[in-house]
C-alpha cells in the first residue's frame, strides 16, 4: 500500500454499510470507481456549466469539469503527498447533486423549495444522491462511500443540519477543518472553474483581451506570453494564456501550503482538524483569485447572452416544480413512491436537480407545448 505524508488521510474511518477491504484497489479507490459507474455522474455529461449544452459542442460541461478539477486535485495533491485518491473521488462527486443549467437553476429550485419551508442546495443534494438515491447495490441505498469522501463532498451545511447528519455534521458543530483532502478538492473547484469558465468565454467571444487586461493576474501572464511569442494571436494566445494562469495559479497554491506545513506542522490527520486552514493561497494570491471572480461576475456571467439563458432555464424549472407541486400523479412511479416518507416538495427536487438540461426541455414541451396534430 502507498504511504502518505503523516498528516495525509492514509486510512478510512469506514463506511455506513460495513464490507470487506477490496483485494485489489484501496478503499478511496473503491470510491472513486463507484461514483464514476454512478448514473448521477453519466447525467452530468448533459448539464451546464455556465453555456447550455446545445449551445456549443466544446463548451464544458458538468462532467468535464469534474474531470478537470479531478486532475487539478490529483496534481497538487501528487505535490503535498497527500492521499491521490481520495482527492480524487471527492472532485468527481463533488458536483452530483448539480441541477440542470448550472447556478441558475440551483437558485430557483432552492427559492421554490423555500416557499415550502425547505432548501436546496447542490452540495447537500449530492450527498443525498451518494447516501440515499443512487440504487445500484442489493444491501444498501446511495453509493456506500467511506466517511472521508463524504466529508469532502459535504463542503458546508447549516448547524441545524449538521446536527441532524450526525458524526459526518461534527466538525461544523466543532468548527474543525477537514481532511487536507477535502480542503484541496474545494479550492480544485474553484481554481478549475475560474479559469475554465475564462476559457470558455474567450471561446464564445464574450470576453476580449482589452478587458482581460483589467485583471491583475491576466496583465501580467499575458505580459509574459506576448513576451515569449510576440507573433501569437488568436484562438493559440487565448490558450497559452490559460495554461499559463492555470500553472502559475497551482504553483502558488502549492508554495503557500508548504509555507502552512512548515507553520502549523500537523503531525497527524487529526491534527490537521485543530489547525487552522492549511490548503489556502496567500493573502496577495487570493486577492488576485477574488478579482478575477469579480470580472468573471461582472463580464461573463451577467453577459446579456447567458443572461438570456438564464432567463430560460429559470423559467423552465420554476414551471416544472410548479406542475409536479400542483399534481403529483405527473411524477413517474418510482418518485411518487417515495412522497409518503420524503415528503412532496423533497420528492420534486430530487427529479428535476437529477434532470439533464435536454430532459428538462423535453419534460417542460411535453407538459406545456401545445402541438398540432
Amino acid at each position: 500500500m502507498i504511504k502518505f505524508a503523516t498528516y495525509a488521510v492514509n486510512s478510512s474511518r469506514g463506511r455506513s454499510f460495513a464490507e470487506a477491504a477490496p483485494r485489489y484497489r484501496s478503499d478511496f479507490q473503491r470510491d472513486r470507481d463507484r461514483v464514476i459507474h454512478s448514473s448521477a455522474f453519466r447525467r452530468l455529461e448533459y448539464k451546464t456549466q455556465v453555456f447550455i449544452n446545445h449551445e456549443g459542442d466544446l463548451f464544458r460541461t458538468r462532467l468535464t469539469h469534474s474531470l478537470e478539477v479531478a486532475q487539478v486535485g490529483r496534481s497538487v495533491a501528487n505535490a503535498l503527498d497527500l492521499n491521490v485518491d481520495l482527492v480524487e473521488a471527492i472532485c468527481l462527486a463533488h458536483d452530483l447533486g448539480h441541477t440542470p443549467f448550472g447556478h441558475s437553476g440551483q437558485d430557483v429550485l432552492n427559492e421554490c423549495m423555500l416557499k415550502h419551508g425547505e432548501h436546496f442546495e447542490h452540495n447537500l443534494q449530492s450527498l443525498r444522491i451518494v447516501t440515499e438515491l443512487e440504487e445500484r447495490y442489493a444491501e444498501f441505498n446511495g453509493l456506500n462511500l467511506t466517511f472521508e469522501t463524504l466529508e469532502g463532498i459535504l463542503k458546508h451545511c447549516s448547524l441545524a443540519k449538521a446536527q441532524e447528519l450526525g458524526v459526518l455534521g461534527e466538525r461544523f458543530i466543532k468548527n474543525e477543518r477537514p481532511s487536507l483532502e477535502a480542503q484541496l478538492a474545494n479550492i480544485a473547484d474553484e481554481l478549475a472553474y475560474n479559469f475554465h469558465d475564462l476559457d470558455d468565454g474567450l471561446r464564445a467571444n464574450l470576453l476580449t483581451l482589452e478587458q482581460l487586461e483589467e485583471v491583475g493576474i491576466i496583465k501580467e501572464q499575458l505580459s509574459i506570453v506576448l513576451r515569449k511569442y510576440p507573433t501569437l494571436n488568436g484562438r493559440r494566445l487565448h490558450k497559452e494564456l490559460v495554461r499559463h494562469l492555470i500553472n502559475v495559479t497551482i504553483y502558488q497554491l502549492i508554495e503557500n501550503t508548504e509555507l502552512n506545513l512548515k507553520k502549523y506542522q500537523p503531525a497527524s490527520a487529526e491534527e490537521v482538524r485543530l489547525a487552522p486552514a492549511i490548503v489556502q493561497y496567500s493573502d496577495e494570491d487570493f486577492a488576485a483569485q477574488r478579482e478575477l471572480k469579480k470580472f468573471l461576475l461582472k463580464n461573463l456571467y451577467k453577459h446579456f447572452s447567458v443572461m438570456q439563458l438564464r432567463f430560460k432555464a429559470e423559467n423552465v424549472i420554476r414551471s416544472l416544480f410548479s406542475a409536479f407541486m400542483s399534481d403529483a400523479r405527473l411524477l413517474p412511479d418510482q418518485f411518487q413512491a417515495h412522497i409518503d416518507k420524503d415528503g412532496l416538495p423533497r420528492v420534486v427536487a430530487d427529479y428535476i436537480s437529477g434532470m439533464t438540461d435536454r430532459y428538462a426541455f423535453r419534460q417542460y414541451n411535453r407538459l406545456f407545448t401545445v402541438e398540432t396534430v
